[in-house]
């Protein structure tokens, strides 16, 4: 009895308070995990939203999402190393002196990389296999220079130099298998230029974020933007990886040549030895040549705005803003003009690619006259998003022209091939900008020269080819009818 009894007795004093600490533990412990609930709830929340719209309409499905992911991942990176190197090379030093750092810049960069252009693309037709391992190289090898650049900025070596090489090859080649990867990744009743379009808006969106980021971070110290590219790029290596299997498939592809003529093309049979001519670009039409040749005009004034201005407005500020200012200035107008590009291009779905170029490239030149007549804050920022839809427009018309007209054994090396040529446009176009005399008139005068001489090389080519696809349109829209 007196054991039964003691088996219920109460609990001792200690006990309950050990459950009473216990509990009171548990409570504070609950507290914890509700506040971070609740403070990573937003953060879930954005993640959540950008991935339902990363992978709307079956990009998920076909990996056309984790592209727009890690594109998006590859301009936050790309941006936070410019914030570094402009603040280095740039705005830290007298304008004759920025002038020559950049100027030994480009001279450093544009030869190797004019040599190395032409490899890239026939190098990647080599290496159909390792897409994937080469887009993951390409961060990996930005992420290694980042610290580099890092070191170099801190100590002041000329190191910067070469490793800005290295980012700038590296960048280009990550362009390069971008642009090939693409075509393999179309959801079902999706147009490459839709495709385009939103790789393109992703990455202009993860910029427009990351400047700003990379600028707060230069406030810590000058190589915390590094430190955030870094991240970024060793983000995007394990992405590159979490792309699908089919992005290293290269079954059903052949080579592309963009400089063969018909006689060329013909002297060149596949691999497999049964005599077929290898299609190259030219042999499947000149309207793609001529949009090729017209979308390198609008790069070389992107190139050309770049640096042009970047000189010309910190010397001479417009309607008495800071020089800071008045490239802010021109900077959002060309992002906003790019996006808008961008948006546009999505929308006319590949109406009349030929007419599209035609009409954007001369409105590129039209407003480059007038900017070099009336030269001001208003026409600047205009010039600047004018090209900047330009761009956008006429390079989303010239993927169109590839899908049209390009086979498809080819049409995944013609892109290759067709980017590497107008990322060399953009770097030599900022090489006439850096060289030319700080003169508003005179330089967007040379800028309107450039533009023109594309154009009228151009536009009759491109305008009769429009002429020819809707002929031959017209007639099978009659034969369908009888």
């Amino acid at each position: 009895m007196a054991a039964a009894r003691s088996s219920h007795e109460a609990p001792g004093i200690d006990e309950v308070e050990g459950r009473g600490r216990e509990g009171g533990s548990g409570r504070f412990g609950g507290s914890v995990r509700a506040v971070g609930r609740a403070l990573r709830l937003p953060l879930v929340a954005v993640v959540r939203g950008i991935r339902k719209a990363t992978f709307a309409h079956g990009a998920g499905e076909s990996g056309l999402g984790k592209l727009i992911e890690l594109h998006a991942v590859n301009g936050a990176g790309d941006v936070m190393i410019t914030v570094a190197l402009a603040s280095t090379v740039f705005f830290s030093v007298p304008t004759d002196e920025a002038r020559g750092r950049v100027a030994l810049y480009l001279a450093i960069t544009m030869a190797p990389f004019t040599l190395l252009a032409p490899v890239i693309g026939p190098l990647l037709d080599r290496l159909p296999h390792g897409r994937r391992a080469a887009m993951a190289g390409a961060m990996l090898a930005r992420a290694l220079l980042a610290l580099v650049i890092s070191g170099a900025v801190a100590s002041g070596s000329l190191e910067l130099y070469p490793a800005a090489l290295g980012v700038l090859v590296a960048s280009k080649a990550y362009g390069v298998i971008r642009s090939a990867v693409v075509p393999r990744l179309l959801p079902p009743r999706f147009s490459l230029v839709k495709a385009n379009s939103r790789v393109t808006l992703g990455g202009l969106l993860a910029t427009g974020l990351a400047a700003p980021l990379g600028a707060g971070l230069h406030t810590i110290g000058p190589s915390w933007p590094l430190f955030g590219a870094f991240a970024l790029f060793v983000a995007g290596t394990i992405l590159s990886f979490s792309l699908p299997p089919k992005v290293d498939s290269a079954k059903g592809e052949d080579t592309a040549l963009l400089t063969a003529s018909t006689g060329h093309a013909h002297a060149h049979t596949r691999k497999g030895g049964t005599g077929q001519p290898r299609p190259g670009l030219r042999t499947v039409g000149p309207a793609v040549t001529h949009a090729l040749a017209a979308n390198a005009t609008v790069r070389c004034l992107t190139g050309f705005l770049i640096f042009f201005l970047a000189f010309l407005l910190r010397v001479h500020p417009l309607a008495g803003q800071s020089a800071a200012v008045s490239l802010g200035i021109a900077g959002v107008a060309a992002g906003a003009g790019n996006a808008l590009g961008t948006a546009v291009g999505a929308w006319l779905k590949a109406r009349a690619p030929e007419v599209i170029i035609v009409t954007v490239v001369a409105g590129a030149l039209g407003t480059a006259l007038t900017t070099a007549l009336f030269f001001s804050l208003f026409m600047v920022a205009l010039l600047s998003a004018v090209a900047g839809f330009a761009q956008a427009l006429a390079k989303l018309s010239l993927d169109a022209l590839i899908q049209r007209d390009v086979p498809d054994l080819v049409r995944t090396s013609a892109f290759a091939r067709s980017e590497t040529l107008l990322q060399m446009a953009s770097v030599l176009g900022g090489a006439v900008g850096i060289v030319l005399p700080l003169n508003g008139m005179l330089g967007l005068a040379v800028a309107s020269a450039i533009v023109a001489a594309g154009w009228l090389a151009t536009v009759r080519g491109l305008l009769a080819s429009a002429r020819r696809t809707a002929a031959a349109g017209s007639l099978a829209g009659g034969t369908d009818g009888t």
